[in-house]
């Protein structure tokens, strides 16, 4: 099977997860447990957003033929704060006192800033003009009473959960966290409690694995190691495979030992590519068995990390309700020469600065797909294309954040 280009392997991943996607399961949460689940329901306004006409000021709501001329006295009639109806009529030469968030009152099409008034004795002089509206919210200029607010399969953030509280959700469908099997392979990782031999590592892919799916909302379900053992290997994937998803890391190179392409080809596995232009993390594998798709993630954790991000992550936005999983993509200037061989779409461990607007960006050294110190002097993967050799500093590049 050839490599896949970065793009085109990214693209055959969504569309074989948008394929095979039927009915998600769903369940009612509260809104205080909704951070980061994926509606499974559309939301509709409950009334008019805002449900009166709202003073964005403090000052005076008044009627703004009265302020053609200039100073203009107005008799005060009352006050209007937030929470409470002023029940008057703003007639002729008069306003009512009013509070930032009050519902401008009958007869007033404006309101003044205080900053341009002097009160006294129940009259005000103002000293500036205002066109009708300023100042106010209309009512329902922010939504009608029935309209769409939040659509199925949108991300909860904060900014959804106070849209679902503005309209009264005190519980939400959403759709079911995705079940993600972990599964590191290799005799040369061993569990944290052991003291690895001279030849050895610890297990760190799975507690990485088990970090970036609880951040993606996914539930990590860690299998343990399975050994370089054709038998115990089979065990572990077909228990794998009940998950939504399932994540080996190590065993896909073309070594004697990496047995994982071999194995899944027993559980009649389909394999949509089994390497990817990239750098780190070319010999990543994607397929599917017995219903479920399966990442064979590179072994050494900087690869096992970005072919994660960049392949795992938009899965799992797919399998948890999402319609699309987009790469968000900042822009900024080079810090210093970079030239390397072409080939590969390059994700290098580097260091954002700078000022909003004045990003830099400069990769960190590193020593290769195994080297996780530098992936922590990090806090971005610059990006290159696979044909570009060499970038000047000061030239604008693509920053993946991380």
């Amino acid at each position: 099977m050839a490599v896949l280009k970065f793009q085109h392997a990214r693209e055959t991943v969504i569309e074989q997860l948008r394929s095979a996607r039927c009915s998600l399961a769903s369940e009612v949460v509260p809104l205080s447990e909704s951070l980061g689940r994926v509606l499974a329901e559309p939301i509709h306004a409950d009334r008019d957003f805002p449900p009166f006409p709202r003073a964005t000021r403090d000052g005076f709501a008044v009627r703004s033929a009265d302020l053609v001329s200039l100073p203009a006295r107005l008799r005060v009639i009352g006050q209007a704060r937030a929470g409470t109806e002023f029940s008057g009529t703003v007639g002729i030469a008069e306003c009512v006192e009013i509070m930032t968030g009050a519902s401008v009152p009958s007869g007033a099409d404006a309101v003044v800033m205080v900053e341009y008034t002097s009160e006294r004795d129940g009259w005000v002089e103002v000293n500036r003009a205002v066109a009708p509206g300023e100042n106010v919210v209309p009512q329902g200029s922010e939504g009608r009473q029935g309209d769409l607010v939040l659509p199925v399969g949108r991300r909860i953030r904060y900014g959804e959960v106070a849209m679902l509280a503005a309209v009264g959700k005190q519980t939400v469908s959403a759709y079911r966290k995705p079940r993600v099997a972990i599964l590191p392979t290799g005799d040369e990782v061993v569990e944290l409690g052991v003291t690895p031999g001279p030849f050895q590592i610890r297990n760190s892919n799975s507690y990485s694995l088990q970090a970036q799916v609880a951040s993606a909302q996914a539930i990590p379900l860690p299998l343990g190691i399975a050994p370089d053992r054709e038998d115990r290997l089979r065990e572990m994937i077909a228990e794998g495979l009940r998950s939504d998803l399932l994540l080996l890391s190590g065993g896909v190179s073309m070594g004697k030992f990496d047995l994982v392409e071999k194995v899944l080809a027993d559980f009649q596995a389909e394999f949509f590519f089994d390497g990817v232009a990239i750098q780190p993390g070319k010999p990543l594998v994607f397929g599917r068995a017995q219903g479920t798709f399966f990442f064979g993630l590179p072994g050494n954790p900087l690869s096992t990390m970005v072919t994660f991000e960049l392949f795992a992550r938009p899965a799992l936005q797919l399998l948890s309700g999402e319609p699309d999983a987009p790469l968000l993509f900042l822009r900024a200037r080079l810090g210093k020469d970079v030239r390397r061989k072409p080939g590969l779409t390059a994700f290098l461990p580097a260091l954002l600065e700078g000022s909003y607007s004045d990003p830099v960006v400069s990769p960190v050294e590193w020593k290769g797909s195994g080297d996780i110190a530098s992936l922590n002097r990090a806090n971005c993967y610059l990006v290159i294309p696979e044909e570009t050799e060499e970038i000047k500093a000061g030239e604008w590049v693509s920053v993946l954040p991380r």
